[in-house]
């Protein structure tokens, strides 16, 4: 009797303690390609023209502006100075090619 009290309780548990808890889901489609993995987005609009201000000091990259896919419309990311994850890399920029939206990242020379 005290085992089948015991499991109850403990089924009992771990559905309250479940009831609290919010659901994660992700759910993401990547597509292949000779260019690396992209998604399928319109056009992106015409980029932004901005001051690039001076450099804040040695070894800074400048990223600049682009726009990327949000919520089914684009939004803007303003330019930036940041500094390279790691030795000769080089930021490359996002690009918009054969219907498709690929993120920039960084490379490596």
């Amino acid at each position: 009797m005290k085992t089948k009290l015991l499991a109850i309780l403990f089924l009992l548990g771990l559905t309250g303690s479940s009831l609290f808890a919010g659901p994660r889901v992700f759910v993401g489609v990547g597509i292949g390609g000779g260019y690396g993995y992209g998604y399928y987005a319109p056009p992106p609009p015409v980029p932004v023209t901005a001051y690039v201000p001076p450099s804040p000091g040695y070894g800074y990259s400048w990223v600049g502006g682009y726009w990327y896919p949000y919520g089914g419309r684009y939004a803007w990311h303003a330019g930036y100075w940041a500094r390279p994850p790691y030795a000769r890399a080089y930021w490359v920029g996002p690009r918009y090619y054969g219907h498709r939206y690929y993120s920039g990242y960084w490379h490596r020379r």
